[in-house]
């Protein structure tokens, strides 16, 4: 059977089991860092982060948090551009995954601004802490709706400048495109079977707007970026 693409997927992907560890993971996560980079995801988020943090003075120290962060890889490009920018910043990486955490902590040793934290975003934990921004990249799509009215909810009191979201936009293309990328280049099992998934658990622009009036956002920018995500920019300055 075809899939649905008028309704979101409630399919369980396999990086949403907390337990999942080993090389199976290590792969994924390199094919991931790979994947952003060449379809230009990550440029998606960093454009975003560069536009909101350049009225901000560069004596400040900026604080990010970025969620659901994997390797850390996106954390250790904001630590490069930051210091290409002679811009002072403090970057915490967030995943409810131990075994994901140690992976970033490994391989972010040589950077002494990026620390990570295997902590749920929906405990208290997590939510009494603040910071100037939190990021939010391919993260979204894994949540129910009623999971995200309470995400959005507590982001937009947490950061103290935006809130940035880059995730997929849910279309035939992206769908296909994917499922055939992973299926010729792709040696994890987890790439393969999680990635067309995701397309299917991810949004279209009616159900984004959705959640953010749920979540009494009203003040925010969303804009189709390729190849085929959303990026969400929620200003909090006055929230």
């Amino acid at each position: 059977m075809p899939p649905d693409f008028s309704i979101r997927s409630r399919g369980i992907e396999i990086m949403d089991d907390l337990d999942c560890q080993g090389e199976v993971v290590n792969q994924t996560l390199r094919e991931l860092d790979i994947i952003n980079h060449w379809l230009g995801g990550n440029a998606v988020t960093l454009q975003a982060i560069q536009s909101s943090w350049k009225t901000i003075p560069k004596t400040q120290i900026i604080t990010i948090a970025d969620l659901g962060c994997g390797s850390g890889e996106m954390l250790r490009i904001l630590a490069r551009l930051a210091e290409k920018e002679n811009r002072k910043v403090v970057l915490i990486g967030f995943d409810a995954n131990p075994n994901i955490i140690n992976y970033a902590i490994t391989h972010s040793k040589e950077f002494k601004n990026i620390t990570f934290q295997s902590t749920n975003v929906f405990s208290r934990e997590f939510q009494n802490q603040k910071f100037d921004f939190i990021l939010a990249t391919l993260f979204m799509h894994h949540f129910a709706e009623e999971e995200l009215v309470i995400l959005f909810s507590s982001l937009k009191k947490q950061a103290k400048e935006a809130v940035i979201i880059n995730d997929i936009h849910r279309h035939p293309l992206a769908y296909h495109s994917i499922k055939l990328l992973t299926s010729l280049f792709s040696r994890s099992a987890m790439v393969r079977f999680d990635a067309p998934l995701s397309v299917l658990r991810a949004f279209t622009k009616l159900e984004l707007q959705r959640f953010l009036a749920a979540s009494k956002i009203e003040k925010y920018t969303l804009s189709w970026k390729w190849a085929f995500r959303w990026q969400l920019i929620i200003p909090t300055q006055s929230v």
